[in-house]
C-alpha cells in the first residue's frame, strides 16, 4: 500500500500517527494531540510519521522535541547517505528503501530518516514510501511491533526484504536472456544487460552503507533499545550481507553474459569479413583476366574465332577450381 493516500492533512507535516500500547495495537493520535503528549499508561509509544519536506518541520523538531539544531537539519535534509549514531539516550539515523512509486528504476532509492528517545518514535521521509505503512497496517491490526525497539527493527527489515524482489527481477531477466539467441537481439539483450549492471551498482552504491548503519544501531543504540532488538537488527544484517553477495553475483553473471554476447557477434562480423575476403581472393584473378582480355585494342586473339568466348569461360572454370584447391590446401577454406 503506498503513502499516496497518506496526504489527508495538508495544512500540517502529518502524515499518520500512532500511539503504540504496548501489546501489539495502536491507537491513532492527531498532530494537535501530540504536541506536547506524554505516555498515560505504561509502554506507550507515540510514533509520528512526518514528511520532511514540508514547511516547519525543522522548527518544531528543534522547539517541540528538543532537538539540537544541526540533528535537526539532518533530520530534513535531503543528505540521505544511510547513517546512524546517538545523542545520548536518542537514535538518529537515516535509511534507505526500493522506491516502488510509478515510474522509478530499482536503483532509485528513498530516505527515511528516524529520531527515537524510546517514548516517541519520529520518522520522516519526503516521497511516498511503502514500509511504514505496512507497519501501521499490523499495528491497526494488533499484531504489530510493542514498542519503539521493535518498531525501528521491523521498519529495517522491511526496507532490506523489499530489495529481494528486485533482485529477483534482475535474475529472472538474467535468465531468459540466457536462452535468448543473440544472433537475432543482440542490440536488445545488450540494452537490457547495461540496465541490469546499471541496477546493481546502484542498489550497491546506496546500500552498501546501510550495512554500516545497521551495525552502528546494533552497537550503540541506548538502553531502551532491547537485546531481542539487537538480535532482529543481527537478523537484518545478515540478511543484508546475503543481497549484498547476491548483487554482486548478479553483477558478474550480467558481465559474463555480456562478454559472451559481445564476442559471438564479434565472432559472427570477423566470419563475415573472412568470407568476403575469400570471396574476393577467388575473384581478383578472374576479375583481372576478364578485364584483360576485354580491353578494346587491335591484335587481341580470337577477335575473329567464334569459339574464342567459350574458350574464355573454359580458362577461367579452370582458374576457379584452381584457386579452391589452393585455398583448401591452404586450409584457408
Amino acid at each position: 500500500m503506498s503513502e499516496a493516500t497518506d496526504d489527508t492533512q495538508t495544512e500540517t507535516p502529518l502524515l499518520f500517527g500512532r500511539v503504540l500500547d504496548g501489546q501489539g495495537g495502536a491507537r491513532e493520535i492527531g498532530w494537535e494531540e501530540a504536541q506536547g503528549w506524554q505516555p498515560a499508561a505504561p509502554g506507550e509509544v507515540m510514533w509520528l510519521h512526518v514528511c520532511r519536506n514540508r514547511d516547519g518541520v525543522q522548527d518544531w523538531l528543534e522547539s517541540e522535541l528538543q532537538i539540537p539544531e544541526p540533528t535537526a537539519e539532518l533530520l530534513t535534509s535531503d543528505a540521505t547517505r544511510p547513517r546512524a549514531f546517538t545523542e545520548g539516550e536518542t537514535l538518529v539515523a537515516t535509511l534507505r528503501g526500493i522506491n516502488f512509486n510509478p515510474g522509478a528504476q530499482p536503483e532509485d532509492m528513498i530516505s527515511m530518516q528516524v529520531w527515537c528517545d524510546g517514548r516517541r518514535l519520529i520518522t520522516l521521509r519526503r516521497h511516498p514510501l511503502q514500509t511504514p505503512r505496512e507497519v501501521v497496517a499490523m499495528l491497526d491490526r494488533g499484531n504489530g511491533p510493542p514498542d519503539a525497539g521493535a518498531t525501528i527493527t521491523l521498519l529495517a527489515e522491511l526496507l532490506i526484504t523489499r530489495m529481494s524482489q528486485s533482485i529477483v527481477d534482475m535474475n529472472a531477466v538474467l535468465d531468459e536472456l540466457e536462452h535468448d539467441d543473440p544472433e537475432e537481439h543482440a542490440e536488445r539483450m545488450l540494452k537490457q544487460i547495461s540496465t541490469i549492471r546499471r541496477n546493481c551498482l546502484g542498489l550497491k552504491r546506496h546500500m552498501a552503507p546501510q550495512h554500516e548503519a545497521l551495525e552502528q544501531i546494533s552497537r550503540d543504540a541506548p538502553y531502551w533499545f532491547e537485546d531481542h532488538d539487537r538480535r532482529e537488527i543481527a537478523e537484518s544484517i545478515a540478511r543484508l550481507r546475503r543481497y549484498l553477495d547476491d548483487i554482486d553475483i548478479s553483477k558478474e553473471s550480467a558481465l559474463v553474459l555480456q562478454d559472451e554476447i559481445r564476442a559471438r557477434s564479434l565472432a559472427s562480423s570477423e566470419h563475415a569479413t573472412y568470407m568476403l575476403t575469400i570471396v574476393a581472393g577467388i575473384f581478383l584473378p578472374l576479375g583481372f583476366l576478364t578485364g584483360l582480355l576485354g580491353i578494346n585494342v587491335g591484335g587481341m586473339p580470337g577477335m575473329d574465332d567464334p569459339d574464342a568466348f567459350w574458350a574464355v569461360v573454359a580458362l577461367c572454370l579452370f582458374v576457379f577450381v584452381a584457386l579452391i584447391v589452393i585455398f583448401r590446401r591452404l586450409r584457408w577454406l
